[in-house]
């Protein structure tokens, strides 16, 4: 019989939000991943258990999201010879856009920590679930990370010095997300990012992600409409994702607040201001990529205020 542990349940994210790249993202209710963690057998860490993976995560520490994450906080406390089993839950698609891979880590590094009664808080661990989820990215950023350990709409000033503000919510605000079953890496998706762009696109984001920010702490849902909108990132994605721009304009018509690429796709997400039209467009887009073939999903739900959350 297995030892007695503790489990956490981390939630998937919305990376981005159009006009945030890198630096802005929400936590979604579902889905998410669960870790547990226990005492082990054996001197260290050692992941004993990977359920809805497909066999595609490793089980070595140093090379799992979750594992490193962990091993990480466990070096800042000089606790890396302690005895721990870890069993990894996967509740979420790899390669979706929803933050797998930062979920992941999250939930090893918070598991561990609230095992171990730490008394760190959430903000202590951040930056070692940031290094594990760099493992699957390839950079240093917190986009998808933070608003899956914190909860809530995050803005990261500075990804360096993980520099976080939480945004205020307006009541009623959700989100529909929908994903087609097409599988596209985080490393991939940047790696066609141009490394430059041009004057007036940088004033018009600028504009946009200012007017956005301002318009979330005084609820003004026509400015939040006005102002999330993607004039960089998006048109470069875009193509990678079927059906992008009919799935955009059944958004739009439907009367969601705004729509694009939730992080590296191929996920999409609306922000709404009611459940009715999240599920509008939700029926809709169904219809059209089942009408094409192509498997897909979707995820109606309002901000998840608490992020990671043993349970």
């Amino acid at each position: 019989m297995s030892k007695p542990g503790i489990k956490v349940f981390a939630p998937a994210t919305v990376a981005n939000v159009a006009v945030g790249f890198d630096i802005l993202g929400f936590a979604l209710e579902k889905p998410g991943d669960e870790i547990i963690v226990r005492e082990g057998q054996e001197k260290g860490l050692k992941i004993t258990e990977i359920r809805g993976a497909q066999g595609k995560l490793p089980y070595d520490i140093m090379k799992n999201t979750a594992g490193f994450a962990a091993y990480k906080l466990l070096e800042y406390l000089e606790e890396t010879d302690r005895p721990l089993e870890m069993e990894i839950h996967k509740k979420m698609p790899f390669g979706s856009g929803l933050g797998s891979s930062a979920a992941s880590a999250v939930g090893g590094v918070f598991a561990v920590s609230e095992f171990l009664k730490t008394g760190l808080s959430k903000y202590d661990i951040l930056k070692f679930a940031v290094e594990g989820e760099q493992l699957a990215s390839g950079a240093y950023h917190a986009d998808n990370v933070a608003p899956s350990l914190l909860g809530g709409m995050t803005l990261i000033r500075d990804n360096a010095t993980l520099d976080i503000k939480k945004l205020y919510i307006p009541h009623g605000l959700c989100a529909v997300v929908i994903y087609p079953h097409v599988e596209i890496l985080t490393k991939d998706s940047r790696n066609i990012l141009s490394p430059t762009i041009d004057f007036k696109s940088h004033i018009k984001q600028s504009g946009n992600l200012a007017a956005f920010v301002a318009s979330m702490f005084t609820s003004d849902y026509d400015m939040i409409r006005k102002s999330l909108s993607d004039s960089i990132v998006e048109p470069q994605r875009a193509h990678l994702i079927p059906h992008f721009y009919s799935i955009k304009q059944i958004a739009l018509e439907a009367g969601a607040l705004g729509f694009s690429i939730s992080g590296a796709g191929p996920s999409m997400f609306a922000l709404c201001d009611s459940t009715s039209i999240a599920e509008a467009i939700a029926e809709q887009s169904m219809k059209t990529y089942f009408d094409n073939k192509i498997g897909a999903d979707y995820y109606i739900s309002g901000i998840n205020h608490e992020g990671a959350i043993c349970f």
